[in-house]
């Protein structure tokens, strides 16, 4: 069959792949040149080229958001669309002067939003850089380093234990390569792959010489061809799908929400003022002005602004302490967690794995046991692990003159890794693993001696030596040998009548500190529960060690034995989850989130990648594998949970201050909104005109601008909080009604005492809402009386700065040009009092909101 490559045009091909001219039933010398590459991979210049041409190589094009997408979105509102709309329609009726005002309201608020977001995402972009998943690559013969986006049909991928497959390949050639298909295909353990021809009509399942886009290597190495990339592989074609899939995240779903609430109460509101003053036969262009203007002071229009600029500030303070945000709004789910889920190594253990012993079946030292666990470390070629990097490199007999002859990888059904190596006198196979799957595959067992017994008879004795180690917390990997006939084939048949030889003991000893980290993990709120392969007895001593004493153990078999209803709160009274299976990890997480739970996972390996899926917050630490840093949302420039601890109490300090401006924002808002509602309806003029309505939502927007930098209260950052609408709109109505309160005493103020004509009413109140507005944001802030919690130096400064400005603008000639005029003393007095009045009022209304109503 001809290739499907030969004769057509490279643009062409990324946008269709013919039915039945399928790329694994060609050999790989045919399609290198149809490609117009080479085992050596391509040319630098021509990888460009075909970039420029395919595109990145990405299944979602990644959003760069440049600074005119940004200057664009701040002014896609609807309710600003009509605005402008609306200004222009009003020039053209002879009113320039009050169009042009409001236009530049609108340009100056949309400025502000500009420049605060497009520095939030510079920023953003700068750290999303240090975490990239980088491919291993063939450019010019060379092996280089490039981000997964740069991958091009027709280069040569250099697959290692690990690494995710960048697109869709067929295998060159291979050794011992293994790779997870689970995203793809479903199958449930790691699929052999090796170079070769298949028919065209081989399912997916089945094509043993290709490697797809969405999976990754779990032991071997290979060159793979780059066939197809980004959406026309297997993986792309279901991307949509998988995608639609995907669950909303917990702040996402909180903001849609709280987007709903804002909305409806916005059209109520409005649609209903604009009718009523209709109806009292106020001019339609006025009247529809104000509703404007209204829907405008009651819409936080800065919230996706604000928001942004809060969780980038954010996202730079984790930073700082080490924790980078791949996705801005995992940062409250971070800040969110109730259960953290890890393994033992390098986490509450130092992660520097220590040989403790190389017994023999007597349980004393053992030269044979040292000699054949170093052989086996040395020319293991699978994914790196610390318990092979500590046999290499601890002191060692000679191995020079043996040879590596081949390897069965370890996977995890068997748990079992064999090399085979040769002296030039014998070929010997080397076996290492769990305990129980090494002593499966024996017959019988050597002693010191070199004497030989029947495996039943030693068995005992050797569980009863493992069990006595793994009670004080080490683990045992056993270790059996073969010797193999000339010209005998390996694999993994070959695991039989072997001879088990003794135990290779290492000690992983726990962080020190780490005590004191688990108990300030508990005083956040945080219940830690601890996934690990190990066997029970291990992972019992290695909790009591640094301080988690609960004895409530599930292990992989009973975990299997388990039905879907009792799953979830059987895990939920369970602290540690022993001898559990890479895909057990995965329904652990699920049913902890069935129950109820935010639960944030944290892993580093090959197996780790369907569990930091599955969990609210996946976190990997930066020495990672490339699937578990492409899996994570969250990933930690250290393994250490001290590091983790610091970022979710940022991440609470970012959500706390961005309930912060929802709360100031919704109840300030409300409050003047119902207030300029009731007063439209009882005064026959507008209490305040469209631009004056605007200039006071800009002006009170402007403090709220820095609450990113503000202090957050120490009891703020010791609970997992979560978007609660119903709180909001508790908050929003008691706090919102309470300002209308004093509203409506600042207007008895204004007629009743000083006959205020329209102007001067307009005036006064402006001055009161803008003052109160923002004088306000310090008391609600926090739920400590305002003189016991010092807010952030830049809230301080714009909050004292806007109040000033506010008071001096009536006696400026902007103030003539808004429609304002100078105020007598004695209102400034009252205002004054008003003012303190208010303060009072809402210091005492938050100390009984907060009693009467838990959040």
């Amino acid at each position: 069959m001809r290739p499907w490559f030969i004769g057509r045009d490279m643009k062409e091909r990324t946008t269709q792949e013919p039915v039945g001219e399928a790329f694994w039933s060609h050999p790989a010398s045919e399609l290198l040149t149809a490609l117009g590459s080479s085992a050596k991979g391509l040319t630098a210049v021509e990888a460009e080229r075909r970039r420029a041409t395919y595109g990145p190589n990405l299944l979602k094009p990644r959003h760069k958001a440049g600074w005119r997408g940004i200057l664009l979105r701040q002014f896609q509102s609807p309710i600003i669309l009509i605005l402008i709309a609306a200004s222009i329609f009003s020039y053209f009726l002879s009113d320039a002067t009050n169009s042009l005002i409001i236009l530049i309201i609108v340009i100056i608020s949309g400025m502000l939003g500009f420049w605060q977001e497009n520095g939030a995402h510079l920023a953003i972009a700068k750290l999303l850089e240090i975490v990239q998943v980088r491919i291993q690559v063939l450019r010019d013969g060379s092996e280089i380093t490039i981000t997964q986006e740069e991958i091009v049909p027709g280069d040569v991928l250099s697959l290692n234990a690990g690494d995710v497959i960048a697109g869709d390949c067929l295998i060159i050639e291979s050794r011992d390569l293994y790779v997870d298909e689970a995203t793809l295909t479903g199958e449930t353990f790691p699929v052999e792959k090796e170079a070769g021809i298949l028919p065209a009509d081989t399912p997916l399942h089945e094509r043993s010489n290709s490697v797809f886009m969405g999976t990754h290597v779990v032991s071997g190495t290979a060159l793979a061809l780059v066939i197809s990339t980004a959406r026309n592989t297997e993986f792309g074609k279901v991307f949509e799908h998988l995608a639609a899939k995907l669950q909303e995240a917990d702040f996402e779903y909180g903001f849609r929400h709280f987007g709903f609430l804002i909305m409806e109460i916005t059209l109520v509101l409005v649609v209903s003022i604009f009718f009523i003053n209709i109806i009292l036969q106020r001019q339609v262009l006025d009247s529809f002005m104000f509703s404007l203007a209204l829907a405008i002071g009651l819409t936080p229009q800065l919230l996706p602004a604000i928001i942004s600029i809060n969780l980038s500030h954010g996202a730079r303070r984790m930073a700082a302490n080490k924790v980078i945000v791949k996705q801005l709004s995992s940062i409250e789910n971070f800040g969110s967690i109730s259960i953290l889920c890890s393994d033992k190594t390098g986490t509450l253990t130092e992660g520097k794995v220590e040989i403790d012993s190389l017994m023999g079946v007597d349980g004393n030292h053992s030269d044979k046991v040292q000699l054949y666990a170093t052989l086996n470390a040395a020319f293991e070629s699978g994914f790196t692990n610390p318990i092979d990097e500590a046999l290499r490199t601890a002191p060692h007999p000679d191995i020079g003159k043996y040879r590596k002859v081949d390897e069965i990888p370890y996977d995890f059904v068997r748990k079992r890794l064999s090399i085979v190596v040769d002296d030039g006198t014998e070929r010997i196979m080397i076996t290492k693993g769990a305990l129980e799957g090494v002593l499966s595959i024996c017959s019988n067992a050597e002693f010191a001696d070199g004497s030989l017994a029947s495996l039943d008879s030693a068995k005992a004795a050797i569980e009863e030596l493992f069990h006595t180690k793994s009670s004080e917390g080490k683990r045992c990997i056993g270790l059996a040998y073969r010797q193999l006939e000339p010209g005998e084939k390996v694999g993994h048949q070959s695991e039989v009548g072997m001879t088990y030889l003794g135990m290779t003991v290492l000690y992983d000893p726990p962080k020190t500190g780490i005590t004191e980290t688990l108990k300030r993990l508990s005083e956040l709120g945080i219940t830690l529960k601890l996934i690990t392969g190990d066997n029970q007895l291990v992972a019992h001593s290695i909790a009591r060690a640094v301080g988690i004493k609960s004895s409530r153990i599930v292990t992989g078999s009973q975990l299997a034995r388990m039905t879907s209803d009792a799953l979830p709160s059987r895990v939920k009274k369970t602290d540690i989850f022993a001898e559990i299976e890479p895909n057990q990890k995965e329904q652990i997480i699920l049913a902890l989130r069935k129950s109820g739970s935010i639960v944030g996972y944290m892993g580093d390996g090959i197996n780790d990648a369907s569990a930091l899926h599955a969990a609210d917050v996946g976190i990997s630490v930066e020495s990672a594998v490339d699937v578990a840093k492409e899996a994570a949302q969250i990933v930690l420039l250290e393994k250490d949970l001290n590091v983790l601890v610091n970022g979710v109490e940022e991440g609470r300090r970012t959500f706390a201050n961005t309930l912060k401006y929802v709360f100031m924002a919704t109840s300030a808002n409300f409050g003047n909104m119902f207030s300029m509602a009731g007063a439209s309806l009882l005064l026959p003029f507008l209490p305040l005109l469209p631009r004056q309505i605007l200039l006071t939502n800009l002006m009170t927007d402007i403090p709220e601008m820095t609450i990113a930098t503000d202090h957050v209260d120490k009891e703020l950052v010791q609970q997992p909080r979560r978007w609660d609408i119903g709180f909001i709109r508790k908050f929003m109505i008691t706090f919102g009604l309470l300002s209308s309160v004093f509203d409506y005493l600042t207007f008895g103020v204004l007629i009743y005492f000083l006959s205020a004509s329209p102007k001067l009413f307009r005036t006064g109140w402006f001055l009161e809402s803008v003052i109160s507005a923002t004088i306000i944001v310090l008391v609600i802030r926090t739920r400590r009386p305002f003189w016991r919690s010092l807010p952030g130096k830049y809230l301080l400064i714009a909050t004292l700065a806007i109040a000033a400005a506010t008071v001096v603008l009536p006696y400026t000639f902007l103030g003539g040009i808004f429609g304002f005029e100078p105020l007598p003393v004695e209102f400034l007095l009252l205002m004054f009092g008003v003012v303190a009045l208010y303060i009072g009022g809402a210091e005492l209304a938050k100390k009984l909101f907060y009693k009467w109503i838990k959040y």
